[in-house]
């Protein structure tokens, strides 16, 4: 799975990751959803990966994900921020998978 950032979404991901502390992930979250199969994508901060995380090697940043979630998405995605809206989206060439990304940083949605 590779994960092409826009220039918009770039610039505003970017600041978080400047410190080097946080790093990047493309989180399934399935929190209240019932089921894994309900889940909805999310872009989340970390410190550390965990131990079911494995490393991707996106353009513009590297990020980490779950591979046993990779199966609900295609292998080409890109996340786009569209500034007027505040919001991020996720799509891939054959489908939107959302234009409400939510950028989880310190517990709180962005």
């Amino acid at each position: 799975m590779q994960i092409i950032f826009s220039q918009a979404a770039s610039d505003r991901i970017k600041p978080y990751l400047e410190d080097g502390e946080k790093k990047l992930k493309l989180l399934h979250d399935t929190e209240d959803c019932g089921c894994v199969v309900s889940g909805v994508p999310a872009l989340q901060l970390i410190n550390e990966p965990s131990v079911d995380d494995k490393l991707a090697h996106g353009e513009s940043f590297d990020y980490y994900y779950e591979p046993r979630h990779e199966i609900y998405y295609e292998p080409q995605l890109k996340i786009d921020f569209d500034a007027k809206k505040s919001s991020f989206s996720l799509k891939s060439d054959s489908q939107i998978y959302t234009l409400h990304l939510r950028f989880l940083t310190k517990g709180s949605a962005q």
